[in-house]
């Protein structure tokens, strides 16, 4: 079947190439994938900034329908059933990690579309144990951004950093800062958005979400929580400096190298600085129930669905910024 690969180490070396079909084991299903989120990671990936094992089928954002099911698992559930999946192909299940439901910090871990054939292709195999049912309601394109909404609820939510109006500057206003302010604001947060001229467009849809918005060199003053999202040394250093005294500061956003930010700020100003990897099956559980109670708006964020065959132009617009988010269908 055709897969977008990362064919080999080194930046670029990606193509849709030739890729065996998936072979159904104990514990397992086969997904038909119906939408394919492309993430900022995927991009890293392609720029040889994220650990991954060429060959390999690239894509983890993933919504689908289960056609086939491991005789061990309950076909009466799962079969012909639309799905939404975590991303973590196997864990060692035994370190202390994942013996506390924190499998995101297993050493050895193996994530969908990085270590294992990913959701740029037709068919992926992922365990049972990964599946949560799509609400009927929402299209499959927009469900595929489960995993990134799940990702920024572990890293908001577990703990809860934002309180009942607390001031938050979320800074860069891709599809995981739109998605953490529409988070921090459910969470009761009085929420900005901050970017670049070059976010016109993400800007727009942040005020369509209701939320205000300004541009790098703007006026602005302190906040309670400040929420990185653009993974740039520039939207740190911001972040350091709109942050208020005994205030909270949370990266989100992965810069893929190593940066130089006003490190002594946190003493300063006696910031709480944390983060989040990725996500667990608890943030999987807190994302859906945004989902259903209607506290975020996943569809809204979605540009352009676009052929598997056209992925070239869809990573080059999501690079450029030229919408939010970009999801493939390979059917």
């Amino acid at each position: 079947m055709d897969g977008l690969t990362k064919i080999a180490p080194g930046t670029a070396n990606v193509g849709i190439t030739d890729r065996p079909e998936p072979s159904l084991r104990p514990g397992h299903v086969i997904l038909e994938v119906e939408a394919a989120g492309i993430c900022g990671t995927d991009i890293h990936i392609v720029d040889d900034e994220f650990a991954s094992r060429p060959p390999v089928i690239m894509g983890h954002e993933v919504c689908g329908v289960v056609s086939r099911v491991a005789e061990d698992a309950d076909d009466t559930l799962w079969l012909g059933r639309r799905v939404v999946s975590e991303t973590y192909f196997s864990t060692c299940g035994t370190c202390i990690h994942c013996l506390n439901g924190r499998r995101n910090l297993c050493l050895e871990r193996r994530s969908i579309g990085s270590a294992v054939d990913g959701a740029f292709a037709p068919r992926l195999l992922v365990p049972v144990a990964n599946l949560h049912l799509v609400p009927a309601a929402i299209a499959s394109e927009a469900a595929a951004l489960t995993e990134p909404l799940a990702c920024v609820c572990h890293a908001l939510l577990d703990p809860p950093i934002v309180t009942d109006n607390d001031s938050v500057l979320v800074v860069g206003p891709g599809p995981i800062g739109l998605i953490a302010a529409q988070v921090a604001r459910a969470s009761g947060g009085d929420v900005h958005v901050r970017g670049t001229a070059r976010d016109a467009l993400r800007l727009a849809k942040a005020r369509e979400l209701g939320l205000t918005t300004s541009l790098v060199g703007d006026e602005l003053g302190v906040f309670d929580v400040v929420i990185e999202c653009s993974g740039r040394e520039h939207g740190m250093t911001a972040c350091f400096q709109h942050a208020c005294r005994g205030g909270r500061y949370v990266q989100v956003g992965l810069a893929g190298r190593t940066v130089s930010v006003p490190f002594d700020e946190i003493c300063f100003r006696e910031l709480t600085v944390t983060g989040g990897n990725a996500s667990t099956t608890q943030s999987w559980q807190r994302a859906l129930e945004l989902i259903d109670a209607d506290a975020v708006d996943l569809g809204i964020l979605v540009t352009e669905v676009v052929p598997l065959a056209e992925w070239e132009r869809a990573f080059e617009a999501t690079r450029s910024a030229k919408g939010v988010k970009f999801v493939l269908d390979p059917r």
